[in-house]
């Protein structure tokens, strides 16, 4: 009886590897905009070339996608910077990890009222994300600016509002949902806005007033299931960003966007053999 049970599991553990590698159908979630372009454009024909098939499922908020990743509707998501996804996973007790790092938009000042910055004057109107992770983004710069002034000692990655030891500028934050801040521009002086969505409504990296500096803490990834991370389709998902075919995808349609470390050494082995 011993032998029959353990006979069974041992088929069941097989069956559920043979499934685990026949997985062809994948379906991508991200942010409406360069993330899901960049998916459309130059990962899912290769995935397609090795018999995938692939959805992209597009979100206009940061709190979707997620979710369904977790819960099983997507098997991978392409939106946010690994600060928000182990904030995000570890308060909603959601098992996603990061897979890899993508290109990335980085968060920029734009403005339809001004075309300087040293236009800013006392009373200036500056909307910046509402999300904590992003908001720390935007106040970090502001200081960068010399607009204002955090406290000492103040962990850039957590800084909000209440952070704030002098207002230098004397200006006036207004924090909104991240999607909403290109339609601010109509309203404020200066407005920060996410990559993903200025580019969404239009607005070109090359029109913003200033540029945060993206290092590898703020740069977007793919997140998948925990569980997952180890599965060929994920492997092949990540084989897929990291190819050289993926990386002319990007020089030549997301002029502008902050390579990763392996598209960096992808692009310094290429000059290197000219």
């Amino acid at each position: 009886m011993l032998r029959r049970s353990l006979l069974t599991l041992a088929l069941a553990s097989l069956a559920l590897t043979a499934q685990a590698q026949d997985k062809k159908d994948i379906v991508f979630g991200a942010t409406a905009g360069p993330y899901a372009d960049q998916i459309k454009l130059g990962i899912k024909p290769l995935l397609e070339k090795k018999g995938y098939r692939v959805k992209v499922v597009e979100f206009n908020d940061y709190i979707q996608p997620n979710f369904a990743l977790a819960q099983g509707s997507l098997d991978a998501n392409a939106f946010q910077h690994i600060v928000y996804l182990t904030k995000f996973a570890t308060e909603n007790k959601l098992a996603i990890s990061e897979l890899l790092k993508v290109p990335t938009a980085p968060i920029a000042i734009y403005s339809h009222r001004h075309k300087s910055l040293d236009e800013v004057k006392e009373g200036s109107t500056v909307a910046l994300p509402n999300d904590p992770t992003n908001a720390a983004r935007a106040l970090v710069v502001l200081e960068q600016l010399g607009w204002l002034k955090l406290r000492d000692g103040v962990d850039p990655i957590r800084a909000s509002e209440k952070d704030v030891a002098v207002n230098l500028k004397k200006i006036k934050l207004i924090p909104l949902e991240a999607a909403q801040l290109p339609r601010s521009l109509a309203d404020t002086d200066y407005s920060f806005i996410n990559g993903n969505f200025a580019l969404a409504s239009g607005l070109k990296i090359t029109e913003a007033l200033a540029l945060e500096k993206t290092g590898p803490t703020y740069q977007n990834v793919v997140a998948v299931r925990t569980e997952d991370k180890d599965k060929p389709w994920v492997r092949d998902i990540a084989e897929a960003y990291r190819s050289r075919e993926f990386l002319a995808v990007t020089e030549k349609s997301f002029p502008g966007f902050v390579k990763t470390d392996y598209q960096q050494a992808l692009s310094g082995t290429a000059t290197a053999s000219r």
